[in-house]
Formats: C-alpha cells, structure tokens, sequence
C-alpha cells in the first residue's frame, strides 16, 4: 500500500476513503512511467486498471497476430540506461505476448506492483471546489480523494463493440479484438467471419487464414498495405541496437515522429526516376518509412500523394492479380498516409486461399447480426460460428468519455467533448483543474507518434509541472480559457493545411457516429510539440492559472 492513507470510516458505516496526492488511471505504457516519476517525487500515488496486471494496450490486444509495427528497439522508456539494456527482443517487430513480458519486465524492475490496484474501474470523478482536490469512485465500491487526476488510459482503449443490432442473439462465439479473452478461442475448422480490414483486422485475417475452416472477410473500407520485413534478433543485433542507447535517446524525441527516422528528401528536388529509387529502397526497408520519412509533401500535395499512392497500388496489384480483389482491397478513393498505414505479413496472399472469401460491404453493408452469422442490406445470411469484431476504437476521447467526469460547477467532460473536443496541448483540460491527460487529442500522441516517445514526453511535462507547484507552494493547476483557445487554433490551423483533416477515418472521429469532427493527433510534429510544451514549462507555465 505504500504510504496510502485511509480515513476511518464515517460514523454511518460506510466505506473508508483512501486519501492520496495523486491518483493515476492505467498501468500501461504511460502509467507505469508515470507512476515511478511521481513515487520519485514523494507522492503517496496509486495506479488504478481495469486488467489483472500490467500492460494497457498490450494486456488487452491479446487477438491472433498482433504485435508491434514501431521497431522493438525504439519502443521503449528512454530513461534509464540499465533498464533499456537489460531487455532483449527476439525480433525486430515482437509479438503480443513478448511485449506483455517486457512490460512486467519493466514493473518489476522498478517495483511498481506495489501502488498498483489491478481488477478495479474507476468509474466516475469530480473536482471539489471547497476543497481543490478530486473525488474519484471506483467499480468496487471504494472511494479516493485525491489531490492530482492523471488519465494515462490509453488513445485506443475503449472499443467500439456494440455496432450491429442482434449481437446478442448470435449463437455462436463473438469476439472483439480489442477485448480479446486469455484463455484459447477454439477456431479450428469453424467458420469465421472477421469484420474490418484496419490494421488489427489484417493482423488477424493473415494470422488465423490457415486455421479456421472456411474465413469470409466483411471489407468496407481497404487499406494500403506495406510488407513488414521482421528479421530476428540474437546477441549480437541486440547487441549493436544496445549500443545505440544515447544516440536514440537524443533523436527519437526530437524527429516528426518519434521514429528514428526521419523525413530527409525534398520531392522537387529530385528527377522522377531518384523519386521512384528513393522508393524502392524505402519499401525494401519493411517498415513505416514510406509513410514517416520518405516525402512530407504527400501530406500536402495531391499531386504528390497520387504518385505515392500509385507506387504502393502497383505493389499491392502485383501481389493481388485478381481484378476483382484489386478493386475490392486496393483504395481509390483516398491517398496513403492519410490513413493509419498498417504494415503486414502475407495478408493480400491471403485472399487466394481457396478458403477466403472477401466479402465487399462497401456496397451492400452490413444490416445486422442474426442467430446464424451476418445478414447483409440485401438480406444475404453469411452463416458463421465465430465473428471476430476487428471494428476498431473509440479513439483518443473514448477512455475518459466512459467515465463520468465532473469538473468545476459541475461541468461533465463527455458532455464538454460531445460538443467539441478541446484540450491544451494534450495535457489539461480547461474547467478541469489537476486533471492531467495523455494520449488525448491535440496531441501527437493521439495518433501520429511513436507512442512510447511521446508518453514519456508527456507523462515528464506533467511530473515536471507536479513538482513546480509543490515546490512553490501551489495546490491547483488549470489552463486558462485564453490558452486553450489559442492551442486549439494552432492546432486546427496545423491540421488543416494537411490532406489527413480532409480524408474520412478515425483520425478525425469519423468512426464513431455524433463524435465532433476534428483531427484527433497534433500534425505539427513530434519535435516542434515538444519544443512548445518546454518552452511553456521554462517560461514559469504561462497560459496555466496557478493558485
């Protein structure tokens, strides 16, 4: 319990409440950096998740086939030498399972067990004006009052599972795969259907094809794909990655995108037959390169996209041949990039098995689920003993909208981002004082970054910004309105010279039906966010009402 306190019980025997000075919610990736930090400060702190055990996004995508798309060696905290090294993957992209393993590796190398509350939801938050200070419930009944609120729930947590009328009459197994269950789901010989073709759904469909007995793959929306080349890792690579601790330390958080690459090639400055070789060198790469670091003018120019998004069709018609798959699975109607790129393994092979059948829902969508599998608009029964949901997230806004948040006067977060979805650089919210957020929108982290670069940089400002108000004697932190308003429109600004603000996706909320539009992630990049957010922390926290 480390120093947690709690307060005797009230005279009419209700439950005891648990004082802290700060509550952190999710024991991921963020969560479990941003416990240490506070726990090296002092604080009687606490990390509260839903899961059994560590690893927030990794714990809960458990589903067939996922594993990273960031390599292995730059997936990681940055802040301790001996902690880099002292873990070594088995491949360039790991699996699931091995990534759930570092991240239990990383918990008990700094001994964060202890302050952490496993099997435990909170449910509902509200800030006491009286007091300035948090009263935060959780699904078990218990009730914690709490100085700071830091949300470290993740920007895919919250999945999008009840999409279909008559899920629940199914007679078979339905699964989500962002909820995918731990123990085995039996799919040997069965007949299942895989619903989205996102980068989830391609991990899956690639993963399970030679498994099951007959795979129909519901597609609406296709993907441009980029083969992934995943060499393994013995001593000696491990060694040599090992090596390069402080140079990643002090690039990753500085490149675009909090990859160590970075974008190198100017399009006019080169003839088309350099662009074309620029390419074919990047593919060979296997990797998000094309997309983070081969040409940023494709995020600009619709000239330039076109031409980039043509090489990677040709790559994707010449492994396809089939016309009818080429036009179901290749986008026409967007460029790439604008859309989150997903790396895969064999997965456009996969549609020539003889027992794949793709089934296009673009046209003729899906009306509903029925006893028997999925029913389509023109009443065709798809009969199925396992539907797999690959339907994505409520992103970014989804893991804090599912709470019930209340701030000053009573003010409900959902309410506030059900009409629009505003926050100061990620990191507050204004009417919600000492209420810390990462991976929320206006942030890199909500979708354009390297996730570990950019939680580490976010979980530090705040930790930093804790220990400035302790320091000089201050108890509440909020952004003023004036500050928001001018990071908003920075950010609105930003985001629409690019062409992801006039593409359709989850980037923007499009996913999920009344959810304001808006790029979710800060496109101004990695480097440039950091820069703003220290130079905030440097300037004394200007825009940041302090008392």
């Amino acid at each position: 319990m480390s120093q947690t306190t709690l307060d005797k019980a009230p005279a009419d025997g209700g439950a005891a409440v648990r004082k802290l000075d700060a509550l952190i919610i999710g024991a991921g990736v963020a969560g479990l950096y941003q416990l240490h930090q506070l726990r090296g400060q002092g604080l009687d702190v606490r990390a509260y998740d839903t899961a059994s055990n560590v690893g927030g996004t990794w714990y809960w995508n458990r589903y067939p086939g996922a594993k990273f798309d960031s390599e292995a060696y730059i997936y990681q905290y940055l802040f301790s030498e001996d902690l880099y090294k002292g873990w070594s993957w088995s491949e360039k992209f790991p699996g699931q399972p091995e990534i759930e393993r570092w991240l239990n590796y990383v918990a008990d190398r700094l001994d964060l067990r202890k302050d952490i509350q496993f099997n435990t939801t909170v449910t509902g938050a509200r800030f006491d004006e009286a007091t300035n200070r948090w009263t935060v419930e959780t699904d078990t009944g218990e009730t914690i009052d709490t100085q700071f609120l830091v949300t470290c729930g993740g920007m895919l947590s919250a999945p999008l599972t009840d999409l279909f009328p008559g899920q629940d009459t199914f007679k078979g197994r339905l699964v989500h795969t962002g909820r995918w269950p731990k123990e085995e789901v039996d799919l040997a010989g069965k007949r299942v259907g895989v619903v989205g073709v996102g980068a989830t759904g391609i991990q899956v469909i690639q993963t399970i094809a030679d498994q099951v007995g007959h795979l129909k793959v519901f597609v609406r929306t296709p993907q441009y794909v980029v083969a992934m080349k995943s060499p393994k890792y013995g001593p000696e690579e491990a060694a040599a990655y090992k090596a390069r601790f402080q140079e990643l330390k002090r690039t990753l958080p500085n490149t675009f995108t909090g990859f160590e690459y970075d974008f190198v090639h100017k399009w006019a400055d080169l003839t088309p037959e350099k662009r074309r070789e620029v390419m074919e060198e990047i593919w060979e790469d296997g990797s998000l390169k094309l997309w983070l670091a081969s040409f940023a003018e494709m995020f600009f120019d619709p000239s330039v996209n076109e031409e980039i998004s043509e090489f990677v069709r040709g790559k994707m018609r010449a492994r396809l041949k089939d016309p009818k798959l080429i036009d179901l699975l290749i986008p026409k109607d967007y460029g790439f990039g604008t859309h989150r790129v997903p790396l895969e393994s064999g997965y456009l092979e996969t549609y020539l098995r003889p027992n794949v059948e793709a089934v296009n829902v673009r046209d003729n969508p899906i009306a509903r689920v029925v006893p028997e599998g999925v029913q389509t608009a023109d009443g065709t029964v798809h009969e199925l003993d396992v539907i797999i949901l690959a339907t994505g997230f409520d992103a970014g806004t989804g893991a804090l909208t599912r709470i019930d948040i209340r701030g000053r006067g009573g003010r409900s977060l959902k309410e506030d981002w059900g009409r629009d979805i505003r926050t100061t650089m990620g990191l507050q919210v204004h009417g919600y004082p000492n209420l810390f957020t990462t991976a929320t929108p206006l942030a890199p982290s909500a979708a354009l970054c390297n996730m570990t670069t950019c939680l580490q940089q976010q979980t530090e400002w705040i930790s930093g910004c804790i220990r400035h108000m302790r320091e000089n004697g201050l108890t509440v932190c909020e952004p003023t309105k004036e500050m928001e308003d001018g990071w908003v429109a920075h950010h609105d600004e930003t985001a629409s010279a690019n062409l992801i603000s006039k593409t359709t996706s989850w980037y923007l909320g499009s996913n999920v039906a009344g959810k304001p539009r808006r790029v979710l992630s800060y496109t101004g990049g990695v480097g440039a966010y950091r820069k703003k957010c220290a130079e905030v922390a440097e300037g004394g926290y200007q825009g940041f009402a302090m008392r």
